[in-house]
């Protein structure tokens, strides 16, 4: 037996109603996706060696979105910070940078201070087509179409500062002491020779010496200068030590008697934050060079200051020049957002380039298009309150090079990541991309 095949058909005021329901949803669904957070990833050490310099910035970049947010976010869409603990690890910041990026699919990552964390998570940026914001003077030697370095490169601090020491104290011997590791070595390398090739210093009076992170024994070394710097002619101590080795190293020389007057100390990683809970009348007159103080006198720097006592609670809170470069590097980021209409970091990399915003000193930071920014160049001498008094300072900004001229491999190097060129190591001698041969060993033997 068979059955007629009964169907039946829903009115077409049914079907139109389940359509659009259907489409309500997917708007719904749209409009959420629209307002999800945009997702903003801080990579710094909150503890371990590191953690004294780095644990400030964390809370900047904190402070930054916050800021943001109350401003009605970017594009609509609030900030969320997503904050990882490498620990002063630096295998563990690649493995930290690789959780931001594919785990919590962070949109940008403000992070790092030493090379050697910056050179352990490049890769992995690379890989990944992520974005960071590197906020710390570093050696050069390098250029990522993945990094944007808004902290200083050589020619924008320790090239002018070993100018100052020779040109304004009539300085002739250098004992260039350092953390051991790439930024101390490479900048030290450059160093060593913009010092013999443009005025001459003589191999003797150059003394070089690197310890590990975190060493506290400094008395044989500081010793040892004393000795360095007794022998006739002038002497200046050029400091790349790194985190908080500094504390016993500065107390050191007041334990020993060094004092500005005899040989005086002039540091690229020593700044306020560093200076906190030493006593610092032993080191009146020691200098640092950066691209930023506290002590600057403008109404922005005023502002920013006053921001940062109310977020921290703290009235004795200090800023310095990393703060800056993240503060810089921020405000960079969010002005391409809001110009490319989105947070895609290939539109990013393009819509960055040119970007122009104010520093804390006055002036004005632009974004080159290797990758690097424009910055003023600030002498600071020690104050017995912690703080700087600024003795010297470029005229203007100064834009810095990703490759230094005084490294045989790398200068003839550029670094250009606008179309059509797209390179970070361009040749100009052989017209190609790709760097030379002189660099890649350098770079490999230092690694080594």
């Amino acid at each position: 037996m068979s059955f007629p095949l009964r169907t039946r058909s829903l009115p077409f005021r049914s079907v139109a109603a389940s359509l659009l329901s259907a489409v309500a949803l997917s708007a719904a669904g749209q409009a959420l996706a629209e307002e999800d957070p945009i997702k903003v990833g801080i990579l710094h050490s909150l503890s371990g060696t590191m953690a004294i310099s780095e644990s400030t910035l964390k809370d900047t970049v904190e402070m930054l979105i916050a800021q943001q947010n109350e401003q009605g976010g970017l594009l609509g869409r609030q900030l969320e910070a997503v904050v990882v603990d490498p620990a002063s690890n630096w295998p563990l910041f690649a493995e930290r940078a690789r959780e931001l990026l594919e785990q919590h699919e962070v949109d940008v990552v403000f992070g790092n201070w030493t090379s050697v964390s910056r050179k352990a998570v490049l890769p992995v940026f690379e890989e990944l087509n992520g974005l960071l914001f590197y906020p710390v003077q570093y050696e050069g030697e390098e250029s990522s179409e993945n990094v944007f370095y808004t902290g200083a490169a050589p020619n924008q601090q320790a090239i002018p500062a070993v100018e100052y020491l020779i040109n304004e104290m009539g300085i002739e011997r250098f004992a260039l002491l350092g953390t051991d590791y790439v930024y101390p070595r490479t900048t030290n390398r450059i160093l060593e020779a913009f010092l013999k090739e443009e005025h001459g210093i003589a191999d003797e009076d150059i003394m070089i010496n690197y310890t590990p992170f975190g060493h506290s024994d400094w008395q044989n070394i500081v010793a040892e200068v004393r000795r360095f710097g007794s022998e006739g002619k002038p002497t200046a101590v050029v400091s790349t030590i790194n985190g908080d080795a500094n504390v016993p190293f500065y107390r050191e020389l007041g334990n020993q008697g060094v004092d500005a007057g005899d040989i005086p100390v002039i540091a690229f990683s020593v700044g306020e934050q560093e200076l906190t809970g030493i006593d610092t009348a032993p080191l009146v007159g020691h200098l640092a060079a950066w691209n930023y103080f506290m002590s600057v006198d403008t109404d922005a720097n005023y502002d920013f200051i006053d921001a940062w006592i109310d977020w921290t609670g703290d009235e004795e809170a200090v800023t310095n020049d990393p703060m800056e470069a993240h503060y810089i590097g921020f405000n960079m980021w969010a002005e391409a957002v809001r110009k490319a209409g989105t947070t895609d970091p290939d539109a990013i990399k393009d819509a960055i380039i040119g970007v122009v915003v104010p520093n804390l000193s006055g002036s004005y930071a632009a974004m080159m298009p290797n990758h690097h920014i424009t910055k003023p160049v600030l002498i600071g001498e020690v104050q017995d309150n912690g703080q700087f008094d600024i003795v010297w300072q470029t005229p203007s900004t100064v834009a810095g090079d990703a490759w230094s001229e005084f490294l045989p491999g790398s200068r003839d190097l550029m670094a250009d990541w606008q179309a059509p060129m797209r390179c970070g190591n361009f040749n100009v001698a052989t017209g190609r991309c790709g760097g030379s041969t002189a660099a890649e060993e350098a770079e490999a033997a230092l690694a080594e």
